[in-house]
């Protein structure tokens, strides 16, 4: 299925206020819990409407993870890997934490096991997450804090990976505290070399 337009006006709120029925239906119920008709309820348009641009519920999970991409936070740029690095981690817990963010990402994450354009969509969207925040590992490297050959995309993933893991298996939430420590041991991995080479 191609990716629904968006334009501007009329149809950019339509869009806006199914999007923001989709993710209180899935912070509600989860996947289980969205019905496109009661999509179009929720939203105030027309079932219509929604059937005929969206067509399935995966196709909407997909819109609304475009949407996620379209709106992350930028990276900080603190000077320091350690300060970096926490600013991530704090940012991580900070979402996943969220009492709509973080059903969210596990609603995205159960959609993506059953179709493959949500699963492509949140895999190019962690991948950019960890791309924007790659050249504060680079920059670590440059002052000599880091060895060189360290992996910046494996740094910033092991800040992140221990936050998603909490979240996604124990159905926890990260605190600030686990972010800190997340991004210490991440940090401490790097500079003893555990992320250099091949």
């Amino acid at each position: 299925m191609t990716s629904p337009s968006r334009p501007g006006g009329r149809t950019a709120r339509t869009r806006q206020a199914v999007l923001d029925a989709v993710a209180d239906l899935l912070v509600a119920g989860g996947l289980a819990g969205v019905d496109l008709g009661e999509v179009a309820r929720v939203a105030g348009v027309g079932r219509t409407t929604v059937y005929r641009r969206w067509g399935t519920v995966h196709a909407l999970v997909a819109d609304l993870v475009r949407d996620m991409i379209d709106t992350s936070s930028p990276r900080s740029d603190l000077g320091s890997l350690d300060a970096d690095l926490r600013a991530n981690g704090r940012l991580v817990s900070r979402t996943l934490a969220d009492p709509r963010q973080g059903p969210l990402f596990a609603a995205f994450v159960a959609a993506a096991a059953g179709d493959d354009t949500v699963a492509e969509l949140l895999r190019g969207f962690y991948d950019a997450r960890l791309a924007e925040w790659a050249p504060c590992v680079v920059a670590a490297v440059e002052r000599g804090e880091l060895p060189a050959g360290t992996d910046p995309v494996a740094v910033v993933a092991a800040v992140s990976a221990p936050l998603y893991y909490r979240l996604l298996t124990r159905a926890e939430r990260p605190t600030r505290a686990h972010g800190d420590r997340a991004a210490a041991a991440a940090a401490a991995a790097a500079r003893a070399g555990v992320f250099a080479g091949a």
